[in-house]
């Protein structure tokens, strides 16, 4: 398996065929590998364009892993998903995705396009981020019995002060 299709490995891939051999690195060579013609792509990126601001929708399409989100996008415009209106709730300036340092923008904004394409219409998006079950048991590193610290009894009466006791 690629270095990038493992890396690629969780929310932005649950749900979606990646190949083995994935290469976000070659933008083009991605986007044949998930199926997405050319004329597919630039509509993708002209509906991108229709829903955010210029900066933000540069920000969006111009990172590493946006071929999985055009693939996911792909998948819901064949099946006939509102696109755009997904896409538009990442709009408001009020968008959790838009407060945090000015660094990690581009991966929030990410995650909240993935989470405005995976989240039905009449569900208001997730303030934070979602847990995606597959993807971490797919990341563990354990695949023992549950060894988390048992709790120990709260005590039937409180310890006395340091200074009470003999």
């Amino acid at each position: 398996m690629s270095t990038d299709a493992k890396r690629a490995w969780g929310p932005l891939t649950e749900g979606l065929e990646i190949p083995r051999d994935l290469d976000l690195a070659d933008r083009a060579r991605a986007l044949d590998q998930l199926g997405i013609s050319t004329g597919a792509h630039r509509l993708l990126v002209s509906r991108v364009n229709e829903a955010l601001p210029e900066r933000d929708a540069a920000l969006l399409v111009n990172s590493r892993p946006w071929p999985l989100l055009a693939h996911r996008m792909h998948t819901m415009a064949q099946a006939g998903k509102p696109l755009t209106a997904h896409l538009a709730r990442l709009n408001p300036d009020t968008a959790a995705w838009r407060t945090g340092p000015p660094a990690d923008t581009a991966t929030r904004l990410l995650l909240a396009a993935h989470h405005a394409l995976t989240t039905p219409l009449e569900t208001p998006l997730p303030t934070g981020p979602r847990v995606s079950a597959s993807a971490a048991r797919s990341r563990s590193t354990t695949t023992g019995p549950d060894t988390t610290a048992r709790q120990q009894p709260a005590p039937a009466e409180p310890a006395a002060p340091a200074h009470h006791q003999q």
